[in-house]
């Protein structure tokens, strides 16, 4: 009796963390889905050494309300932007070639950052449901910084805003709730 009460308790709990985390992919799985069911995709395009990447991470990468809210309307891709990974994206497939496996820090930056023209750490970029590229944006953002991105991108709002007027009148209009 104790023994399946434990287990229980373990199991809810468990289910109560990972309900926390976002449901990252990589962008060759990101793409797959795609395929099944269109959605658009989220990409934190990170380093290892960026500090700014591992507060993104810590504080609003677990933000219960940023993580429903992804998770609900995007394929979430995590992408380290001098990493290894080959991915195969519109008839290409990007490497890093000039990586160097012993280097610590700073490191060569993958081709497909170089394509996304990734210029700052972290990065945050936005593909549609036929994984064109909408928008990136750069630097570290709280939950509240981001989510009018998030929201803008999920509801294509993003697709009427195409002065800078336009964007002011819906940032200064925009009401968060995270």
């Amino acid at each position: 009796m104790k023994k399946s009460l434990l287990t229980i308790i373990v199991l809810l709990l468990t289910l109560a963390v990972s309900a926390q985390e976002i449901e990252w992919m990589n962008m060759n799985e990101a793409l797959a889905a795609q395929k099944k069911e269109p959605k658009k995709i989220f990409m934190d395009v990170y380093t290892e050494w960026c500090g700014p990447c591992k507060l993104l991470d810590k504080n609003t990468f677990h933000n219960k309300d940023v993580v429903k809210f992804i998770n609900e309307n995007f394929y979430a891709v995590k992408f380290d932007a001098e990493g290894t990974e080959k991915i195969d994206y519109q008839d290409f497939v990007y490497t890093n070639p000039n990586h160097d496996p012993n280097r610590k820090g700073r490191n060569a930056q993958h081709l497909f950052a170089h394509a996304l023209k990734v210029s700052g750490y972290p990065s945050m970029v936005f593909f549609d449901e036929k994984s064109d590229v909408i928008a990136p944006i750069t630097g570290y953002h709280t939950p509240k910084d981001l989510e009018i991105y998030l929201k803008m991108i999920a509801s294509d709002d993003y697709k009427e805003l195409t002065t800078n007027e336009a964007w002011q009148e819906y940032e200064a209009n925009f009401e968060g709730s995270f």
